[in-house]
């Protein structure tokens, strides 16, 4: 029976916890130890049962129990500090408001029209979020396919998701004027559990909108917001729900209503789920239907940020915006849309990017090579690194690239593959100069620290420990913690995880129907007092999540082949619903834990999510990471294990190879990388056990009279102090709003202003430098020694280039020097600016330098043009560049 009208019921409060409801409607209650404990102590069954949702818990909570609360003079005050700590969280002056003071704290009206109701103070969902909108005159919008926020909302698959949820939160906490943008899914990532076999079976359980910390944006008459997007024959419409990140807003198109046909509710169903179809139609949701309810919402954006390539679209939608509203022809609107993207790639490998068939493209959205002019070739060009190759697919990641003024990789290693991956983009470009950086990852300190860990470095570090960059003082109080207090919290932590382990195992084998032996035995697997090594990620097959059972008789002496120096595994992670291969590990696991008998000493965790991880990356003692070199782009798991103290055990990869993995850890192998994988497997497989044997187990359990592992203790320190202050999404977010962020949004207010005169400049001198830079010509170049010189001798360098009909404000000419390797090729090679000194008789414009060589052996020159322009994002941007021959 369908009902003939619906209505949202909201849990009835007694008037003094009011409170309550403010603090569940902001997610600053995840990183806040007072408000979480606090809604533990509501009840702390329900916090459980409910995924640690207190919404739905006042939803469900009796009401005798508030009653109860009403008199508890104790509860109410705790009440009353958590909501004196967000009220102050958000009025306290902030990081970005210091680096940006030069800016008009006064938003213009239209950015805020119509939407004066969102914070009115009787919507109690609202009444803890910031008082006004847009508190500056710019803003960052941050796309992405998932955020992995808290548990309770299960719309994140793994580790993109949750970066893009630390983001958030760091953002919130340095006060940066950002929104994002995202996907509401109604069945999110799968529920995983496990047959009797050992297989990963999917379970897609319905996210209840009403029943989680989520706000349904309205008009002010009432009517629900939505926004359309126009597919091929047909408008779908979407609704936009808003989840308040501290002091940033998180926006979520939900295309489940109607009059949407059921296909199309199915947009925003399951999280990487249907076929190239489905895909294709999310990401045109997230990225052009992302833009236009920015736009509804009446935002100025003037930096966008493509966290992976699956908002790339977005960058069509601007571009159509700027041709028809504003009147610009596609050159210029291109011009301002790829001045002021952001694109950040995840993918160490070109099988993890979105390639679309060009038929597919140009049936979804060739409408916009219409509006913009260009043929169905040139439209596909934008997607595709060769575009002579009319067959090939349209590449997201390359059409985000293209679209972008700044992009990077995820770590420092990363950013070296991914120029290596799209070194194609930018032809005659030295691999190293390829213009995709890298700001390498990190996590949020306070969502991933254990509560009692907390509060240790809280009373030893002090409150800013969170935040803190690396030369800051307070990492000098790091041995200030005494060992004892130290270890007895972290084998606290394990008792805690462990625990939490035997509960949930227990819970899967009773919905599994398992018998009562299997379920006895659940409740006494692992011991408190042995090694514990995790390992939890995402199960693909490059994790390599069986390295460690390679040889059986030898992991099996590590296990138990001395009673009292015992090793046990905790191992969780879900693979992708259609990846046999990684679903075949899981059972292999599994299978090898039951075959062995080795329940009690090896586990794997159904199930994961946000809240096992975090009890995993506190309570473990090792943690393990063993990807194929570079196939791991970052990994942020082990980051958090650092944090909470944990010393890493890894391939040099992703982070890891950043680290300081002597004194934080250790390191499989030192940074090899192998032709045959086979005997990669076997090589560091034995390194893995051998640094057990030597190093790990006798380091852990070398005790002294007081039954503490001082040197265990001392690596613990370290794992702290050198970790935590850089790998964080304090360090990281800043960095991005230093480096992208405020020179893109800088860019927007120049390209814009005037009516857009500069961006139509800078399109016009583009075009015209398209024309002419062919007929350059590099005429003379004269070297004032010969063949033969010293270390550090001087060598002066005078050129001719006929710049034809461009001039020395165009171009930039450089020396390019380097050692010269076995090819014959220039490596590392540095450039040198060389300064113009006008024109000879004949016309010819005259460049010069003196440089030096520091190192002896073969070292090379040449000498190269560069485009330049005061308008440029960088020399680079045109993608245009001209060598002596």
């Amino acid at each position: 029976m369908q009902p003939i009208r619906t209505f949202n019921v909201s849990p009835s409060l007694p008037a003094r916890l009011e409170p309550l409801r403010q603090l569940a409607y902001n997610l600053h209650w995840d990183w806040n130890v007072e408000t979480k404990d606090l809604f533990r102590r509501l009840d702390p069954d329900l916090w459980e049962s409910s995924r640690h949702n207190p919404v739905l818990m006042l939803g469900t909570i009796s009401q005798a129990r508030l009653l109860e609360v009403v008199e508890d003079e104790g509860f109410l005050a705790q009440m009353d500090r958590a909501a004196l700590q967000i009220e102050d969280y958000l009025k306290e002056r902030t990081w970005y408001e210091k680096q940006r003071k030069n800016l008009s704290t006064h938003s213009s009206s239209d950015q805020i029209q119509n939407h004066t109701t969102w914070y009115n103070a009787e919507n109690p969902r609202n009444a803890m979020a910031p008082k006004s909108k847009i508190q500056n005159t710019e803003c960052y919008a941050y796309f992405s396919a998932e955020f992995g926020l808290v548990d309770c909302l299960p719309i994140y698959s793994g580790g993109l998701g949750v970066l893009a949820g630390d983001h958030l939160k760091s953002a919130s906490d340095l006060g940066l004027p950002l929104v994002g943008v995202g996907l509401l899914y109604q069945q999110g990532y799968f529920a995983q559990y496990l047959n009797a076999d050992g297989w990963q079976q999917e379970r897609y359980p319905i996210n209840d909108f009403y029943n989680m910390p989520l706000h349904l944006e309205r008009n002010p008459d009432g009517s629900e917001l939505r926004i359309t997007v126009d597919y091929p024959e047909r408008t779908v419409y979407a609704r936009v729900w808003r989840v308040q990140v501290g002091r940033v807003p998180l926006y979520m198109l939900d295309t489940n209503i109607e009059p949407n046909n059921p296909y199309e509710h199915d947009i925003t169903d399951q999280l990487y789920g249907g076929d190239i179809d489905m895909r294709i139609h999310q990401e045109i949701m997230l990225g052009i239907g992302g833009v236009r309810m920015l736009k509804a919402l009446g935002y100025n954006v003037t930096a966008y940020h493509m966290n992976e390539g699956h908002a790339a679209f977005s960058a069509l939608e601007r571009i159509r915006i700027l041709i028809q509203e504003q009147g610009l022809s596609y050159i210029e609107a291109r011009q301002v849309v790829a001045s002021t993207n952001i694109f950040t790639t995840h993918t160490p490998v070109p099988a993890g990017i979105d390639l679309f068939p060009p038929d597919k493209v140009l049936y979804y959205l060739g409408h916009y090579a219409e509006i913009f002019g260009l043929s169905k070739d040139e439209f596909l060009a934008l997607g595709r690194e060769s575009t002579g190759d009319l067959s090939s697919p349209f590449s997201m990641a390359v059409l985000a690239l293209k679209m972008a003024t700044f992009s990077n990789g995820v770590a420092q290693l990363h950013g070296t593959v991914s120029r290596q991956m799209f070194k194609g983009l930018w032809i005659d470009v030295p691999t190293q100069e390829v213009p995709i950086t890298a700001i390498t990852n990190g996590v949020h300190a306070r969502s991933c620290v254990a509560k009692s860990t907390q509060e240790l470095y809280d009373r030893y570090l002090g409150p800013n420990w969170s935040s803190a960059p690396v030369d800051h003082p307070l990492w000098d109080r790091m041995n200030a913690i005494p060992d004892e207090e130290l270890w007895r919290n972290h084998e606290r932590c394990r008792l805690d995880m462990i625990l939490y382990v035997r509960e949930r195992l227990v819970k899967h084998l009773r919905d599994r129907g398992a018998s009562p032996s299997e379920i006895a035995q659940a409740q006494e697997v692992l011991d408190p007092y042995v090694l514990t090594i995790g390992f939890a990620r995402r199960f693909a097959t490059y994790k390599r999540a069986t390295l460690w059972m390679r040889d059986l008789e030898r992991i099996k002496r590590i296990l138990f082949g001395n009673k009292d120096r015992k090793v046990q595994f905790v191992i969780a992670g879900k693979a992708h619903p259609k990846d046999i291969p990684g679903k075949e590990l899981i059972r292999e696991i599994n299978h090898f834990i039951h075959e062995n008998n080795l329940e009690k000493q090896v586990v794997f965790v159904p199930n994961y999510d946000i809240h096992i991880a975090r009890l995993m990356v506190a309570g473990c003692d090792v943690w393990l990471n063993t990807p194929r070199r570079p196939r791991e782009a970052s990994g942020t798991s082990g980051m958090k294990a650092a944090m909470n103290g944990l010393p890493n055990l890894s391939v040099l990869d992703g982070w890891w190879d950043e680290a300081d993995y002597i004194r934080t850890g250790w390191a499989i192998g030192h940074g090899e990388i192998y032709d045959d994988p086979t005997y990669q497997d076997e090589v560091e497989a034995n390194a893995l056990y051998d640094i057990l044997e030597k190093e790990v187990v006798p380091l852990f359990y070398n005790r002294d009279v007081d039954g503490l592992p001082r040197r265990w203790v001392a690596k613990m320190k370290d794992a702290i102090r050198l970790n935590c202050p850089f790998f964080n999404t304090a360090r990281m977010v800043g960095e991005y709003a230093q480096r992208a962020y405020f020179p893109a949004s800088d860019r927007y207010s120049v390209l814009t202003s005037d009516n857009y005169a500069p961006a139509k400049e800078l399109a016009a001198w583009k075009l015209n430098l398209g024309e002419h830079w062919y007929n350059i010509t590099i005429k003379d170049i004269d070297v004032s020694v010969g063949p033969d010189i010293e270390v550090n001798q001087t060598v002066a360098v005078k050129v001719k280039v006929d710049l034809a009909t461009l001039t020395n404000d165009d171009v930039q000419v450089e020396l390019y020097q380097g050692a010269v390797d076995a090819n014959g090729e220039i490596v590392n090679g540095v450039p040198l600016v060389m300064e113009y000194q006008g024109e000879d008789d004949q016309g010819l414009s005259i460049y010069t330098a003196d440089i030096l060589y520091t190192t002896s052996g073969l070292q090379g020159l040449s000498l190269r043009v560069l485009p330049k322009h005061k308008y440029l994002s960088s020399p680079y941007e045109p993608r245009l560049i001209l060598w002596a021959q």
